[in-house]
């Protein structure tokens, strides 16, 4: 490929990000500025300057207020939502309701208080990662393959692409992590390439955990079944390691250091360290001098009290690998692999529960679990991109799934009719019939959900629109075709049409979920 024509993956983490790009026929993971292949996933402001990566990370302990993280948590979700509320509390920065119920981060910079949705962070991060890859390719990037959660419902895929757009890239496609850590095992794993498999995916990383469960044969990677949990990852277990440190604190000196946003960075940034040393050790210590009120702070923490403080949180991780089989209608016995991805798989306790659930089955841990995601998205971005590719990328089809069932309100019941199933492969596209429920109706409202329940009120809305100046006739006599496309990113758009009129009116679902894009007429 032409210098010019360099198109990045990037693995947009919780925590860390990663970048890489195809060069000379394979996949090369790019270090940043500090030597390091991943960055992490911070944007820190003070009264001169404004950090992003490893040099916000690094100062995160002297300005941990004005230092934010975990953007993706909040990206794409209400202020209001419970997962939103439960964050906050573990959180040293300010957060506050925007507009349009969105949540914003507040930060004092340059002496100013400013506020910034996620997206804004996110982008931010994907300025950094871009910056990374133009330094080592020696050319400016435009295009790149961005990964989500495959989990990540509309709005949090929207706003993970108006991120990119914001960031200055044309975001060519929007690809689910797992699918990308298979396509980096899939060409990783030469033999039985053109052996059909099936693979599962077990995608763990600092803030959202994906199972997917994939066949991969002849270079066709299929998605057959998706599932995870958002809002569960590294993170957890980090702040489950703080409020035991505070409690521990407060017992020995009766000080409670819950409000003190410094020492809870110290406590933070020990507690992931001591995470990360308990995976390869039975116990390790966590020490902070002059913690607070001079008083240094010593605790020695065992592999079983971490295990016992997060088990709930290993039990729930469980909890998509049986639903993703069930939805494939696959069995145990059917899996020819499971392939580990994101930080937190290597956590022991967590490979002990899958091993058990597969029966002792060895657990895939031939791909780097930090890297895999980024490789993935560079492959499918080098495919998107053309080029003469030859030899592992010649054949390369990706064909994935959406994870949540999309369907619209039966009259005013409150109950979701399903159109589009939970699994359905995308690209997409399906066509509805409706009709009138009352005499001389002279105007429809179609609203759009995504959830799993059978009751609208128990999912996600996405939005709605109405159809206008209906002609009078009986109930059941007008006929109107709504058209439900779901794009290659997951993202869907709607279109309807009134047959004894013409009247057509679309909608692209944003970023902002109770708004919309694109509510007008299309005659």
């Amino acid at each position: 490929m032409a210098g010019a024509c360099h198109a990045i993956g990037i693995d947009l983490g919780t925590t860390y990000s990663c970048v890489a790009a195809w060069q000379h026929d394979h996949v090369e993971v790019i270090v940043n500025d500090q030597g390091n292949r991943t960055t992490p996933s911070y944007a820190a402001f003070t009264d001169t300057e404004r950090l992003i990566g490893d040099a916000a990370f690094n100062q995160v302990i002297k300005n941990p207020t004005n230092t934010i993280f975990e953007a993706k948590r909040l990206i794409g979700r209400r202020f209001s939502d419970e997962c939103v509320q439960n964050d906050m509390k573990h959180w040293p920065f300010k957060v506050v309701e925007g507009p349009a119920e969105k949540p914003v981060f507040v930060v004092t910079h340059k002496g100013v208080e400013k506020q910034f949705a996620a997206e804004e962070i996110s982008s931010m991060v994907l300025v950094k990662m871009r910056e990374i890859a133009e330094a080592y390719l020696g050319s400016r990037v435009k295009n790149a393959v961005i990964t989500v959660p495959a989990y990540f419902n509309d709005s949090q895929r929207q706003a993970t692409k108006n991120a990119g757009a914001s960031a200055g890239l044309n975001v060519m496609r929007i690809i689910n992590e797992p699918t990308a850590a298979a396509i980096a095992y899939g060409l990783d794993k030469k033999s039985g390439w053109y052996s059909k498999r099936n693979v599962m995916i077990f995608d763990f990383g600092g803030g959202t955990l994906d199972v997917s469960l994939l066949t991969i044969a002849d270079s066709v990677f299929e998605v057959r079944a998706t599932s995870g949990d958002t809002h569960l990852g590294g993170g957890d277990f980090d702040n489950r390691m703080v409020n035991y440190c505070v409690e521990q604190f407060k017992r020995k000196h009766n000080v409670d250091i819950s409000g003190n946003p410094r020492a809870l960075a110290r406590l933070r940034n020990a507690s992931e360290k001591a995470k990360r040393r308990l995976s390869f050790m039975s116990e390790t210590d966590i020490d902070i001098d002059c913690l607070n009120q001079g008083i240094d702070f010593c605790l020695t923490i065992t592999r079983a009290k971490f295990e016992q403080l997060n088990i709930d949180f290993f039990e729930k991780c469980m909890q998509p690998v049986e639903k993703c089989l069930k939805d494939a209608n696959m069995d145990i016995s059917s899996i020819h692999d499971v392939v580990l991805a994101g930080g937190s798989s290597r956590i022991p306790k967590v490979q002990q529960l899958l091993q058990e659930m597969f029966k002792g089955k060895d657990l895939c841990k031939g791909i780097n679990p930090d890297e895999a995601i980024a490789y993935g998205a560079a492959v499918e971005a080098a495919v998107l991109s053309g080029g003469n590719l030859t030899g592992k990328l010649q054949d390369f089809t990706l064909l994935d799934v959406t994870p949540l069932s999309l369907g619209v309100r039966i009259r005013n019941e409150h109950i979701m009719s399903v159109v589009i199933p939970r699994n359905t492969r995308i690209p997409f596209k399906k066509k509805e019939w409706y009709t009138t429920s009352l005499d001389n109706q002279d105007r429809v409202c179609v609203a759009f959900y995504e959830g799993e329940s059978t009751r609208t009120t128990n999912n996600n809305f996405l939005g709605s629109f109405f159809l206008n100046d209906i002609p009078p006739a009986p109930k059941g006599v007008p006929e109107f075709d709504v058209c439900f496309d779901i794009d290659a990113n997951g993202i869907l758009s709607v279109s309807a049409e009134d047959k004894s009129t013409g009247q057509k009116k679309g909608i692209t679902f944003n970023s902002d979920r109770r708004t919309s894009q694109g509510i007008e007429s299309l005659i």
